[in-house]
């Protein structure tokens, strides 16, 4: 039955249809999910499992900059299905079936995938001309919150969207994979612009996300990655050995 939706909505819905879909699905992502987040650490810091990273309280005119440019990009993000779904009825992207193991598997290569995409794209928004023209949306909220997650320039958006259309004609996956990744970058992107840390700082170094972009937002600077320090390290090393 599942497989059934799944084939109705790749090869019979419109491309308006489909749209209106993805569309819905980033919307439910940004707007129910944002809040809900914001109150699990809310009551998480009041738990004392969560430290709150800037005490500093976040202005409403800050609020509505992010909520009104994440609005933005979920415009954007909406179009990312079509050439996706586009390349599938054309046979250039073959889907592999549908079971849990598939679904792990292609989410481990899409989150691994996202970390290098968003490196690249976030090192090239740094280059003087996207910093002052498009990348300065972003980090108008020097004070990061779970509403600044698709706070985006649209042409940010746009690069960002293309996470799964630039791997999957390369590596086969999963539709389920495909539909769940999203889900899976917000909560990685809401832990990383919460302004909480896990641990009150002795976390270890793979749940320091937080804490690191929360420095990128404050100093415009180093911490590149999605939710890993991993291709800062590299890259620093690389640099500096030159």
């Amino acid at each position: 039955m599942i497989q059934g939706i799944i084939d109705n909505i790749l090869y019979q819905y419109s491309y308006l249809q489909l749209y209106g879909l993805v569309f819905l699905y980033f919307v439910i992502l940004y707007f129910g999910l944002a809040p809900l987040f914001q109150k699990v650490c809310s009551y998480l810091y009041r738990r004392g499992l969560l430290e709150k990273i800037v005490e500093e309280e976040v202005s409403r005119s800050q609020i509505k900059h992010e909520i009104w440019h994440s609005l933005k990009s979920v415009i954007i993000f909406g179009f990312s299905g079509i050439p996706l779904i586009f390349l599938i009825r054309m046979d250039v992207i073959g889907l592999l079936p549908n079971s849990i193991m598939n679904t792990i598997i292609g989410l481990i290569i899409l989150v691994i995938w996202n970390e290098i995409h968003f490196f690249m794209v976030h090192r090239l928004m740094h280059v003087p001309f996207f910093m002052k023209h498009v990348h300065i949306v972003h980090h108008r909220s020097r004070i990061p919150t779970v509403y600044a997650v698709y706070s985006f320039h649209w042409f940010e958006a746009l690069l960002l969207s293309t996470v799964p259309i630039t791997i999957a004609p390369i590596i086969p996956l999963s539709a389920t994979a495909i539909f769940l990744f999203p889900l899976v970058s917000i909560l990685l992107n809401y832990s990383g612009h919460c302004n909480y840390r896990f641990g009150k700082g002795k976390a270890p170094g793979f749940l320091a996300f937080g804490t690191n972009h929360n420095h990128h937002h404050s100093k415009a600077k180093r911490n590149y990655g999605f939710a890993s320090g991993l291709l800062d390290r590299i890259t620093h090393k690389i640099f500096n050995k030159s």
